[in-house]
């Protein structure tokens, strides 16, 4: 799909998405649990789609009225029979359902799209080399095969925290007490805390004595709940970013006191506004692309501990720097850095590409606000915010699509 964004200023109330991160993790709990549990507020993005399919495929009985899901749990998947996890492109699932799926003694194929496939998972194949368990990677699938033990568990911290969730899911199912340990610096905590909130919600005690260390309590059951999924701020943000463009957006249903990482773009926004800050953007890799937008607008900015963005759906740090040039942006690209120097934006010259990733699309969305643009490849907003394009029309966007 093709969308061409006009010059247009936002003015208006806008409600928050709920948050895609929050109900993977609540659904996968749900999952988990013996009985039925009722998840409130979930939206159809695609991504959420994925770990459906792969609850179902696990054996959970689902039933969808309006946005909420109603979920009759497995428990330990160990008897079921081996299957196949459809994890579409959702790096999240498939992160999330691989420790799941290796508390089986089955085989058990996880199977995604080719660009998914290519995202990293040694982690995983590292830990099962080391406990003795069977995993194989393809272009296409993984394969694996436990049962998962309980003990002890060491892994990078300056990896994807989904490492670290995945684990924290499966372990309390595991015959026996289990250790994490993690190799500093620890990035992406705040989605750790996020899983051990999931968690808790569904009877499963899971202590975090300091930064790097997480103590689990095997042989546990996951009990059912009746819970609602918060407002995202990681999606919200595109929606506040118009409001440093010279918009006036209300933005609805958001907690103020949410655990959610990505609520430091207010401190963010804030200071690209005043000059050209230095930003550490480790703990939210998801803000990137909505940063170097509203850094391209303002006064540029310097963002480290960027490093992970080259394994998200796209290549963040370089996509953006090869989008944002087309606006007349100076962009200098690091190993761990990027710099973006304040300069007038102009029309972009040509079409943008938004290179198959939801957080790219939106962040050219709003820059286009400004300058005008049209973005080829706009259907990757499905992944996480399917109407994002309806709401911005509704806050007085011009949208069109082709």
């Amino acid at each position: 799909m093709t969308v061409e964004i006009k010059p247009s200023s936002a003015h208006g109330t806008v409600s928050a998405p709920p948050s895609k991160s929050m109900a993977h993790r609540l659904l996968i709990c749900a999952g988990l649990a013996v009985g039925e549990s009722a998840v409130r507020g979930i939206s159809e993005s695609d991504d959420i789609k994925a770990t459906l399919d792969c609850l179902t495929s696990l054996g959970a009985e689902l039933s969808e009225s309006g946005k909420d899901v109603f979920v009759s749990g497995t428990g330990k998947p160990a008897s079921r029979t081996g299957g196949v996890l459809h994890c579409r492109e959702s790096g999240s699932t498939m992160r999330f359902f691989v420790p799941i799926a290796l508390l089986s003694g089955n085989h058990t194929v996880l199977d995604g799209s080719r660009t998914l496939l290519s995202r990293p998972l040694g982690v995983y194949r590292d830990i099962c080399r080391e406990k003795g368990l069977l995993f194989s990677q393809d272009e296409s699938s993984v394969v694996v095969k436990g049962p998962l033990p309980a003990g002890e568990y060491t892994v990078p911290g300056n990896i994807s925290s989904q490492f670290i969730s995945g684990l924290l899911f499966a372990l309390p199912l595991a015959d026996g007490d289990s250790v994490i340990k993690i190799l500093p610096p620890a990035e992406s905590s705040p989605y750790i805390r996020l899983t051990v909130r999931a968690l808790s919600l569904f009877g499963v005690d899971v202590r975090h004595p300091d930064a790097n260390t997480l103590i689990i309590k095997g042989n546990s059951k996951y009990t059912p709940a009746d819970v609602t999924v918060e407002g995202d701020w990681s999606n919200a943000a595109f929606f506040a970013a118009l409001n440093t463009l010279g918009g006036s957006v209300k933005i609805n249903g958001l907690d103020e006191n949410s655990l959610q990482g990505d609520k430091i773009y207010e401190k963010h926004f804030e200071s690209l506004e005043k000059g050209t800050p230095v930003i550490h953007i480790g703990d939210c890799p998801d803000l990137a692309p909505v940063l170097f937008a509203v850094a391209a607008a303002k006064y540029g900015g310097v963002f480290t501990g960027t490093r992970r963005l080259r394994i998200k759906e796209s290549d963040r740090a370089e996509c953006m720097a090869h989008e944002l040039r087309k606006f007349g942006t100076a962009v200098t690209v690091h190993d761990d850095s990027v710099v973006i120097y304040p300069k007038e934006l102009h029309a972009p010259d040509g079409h943008l590409d938004g290179h198959n990733d939801h957080r790219i699309v939106m962040a050219l969305s709003v820059l286009s606000s400004l300058t005008g643009g049209i973005i080829d490849g706009a259907e990757a907003v499905k992944k996480s915010f399917p109407d994002f394009f309806e709401r911005l029309e509704k806050i007085g966007i011009e949208v069109k699509r082709r």
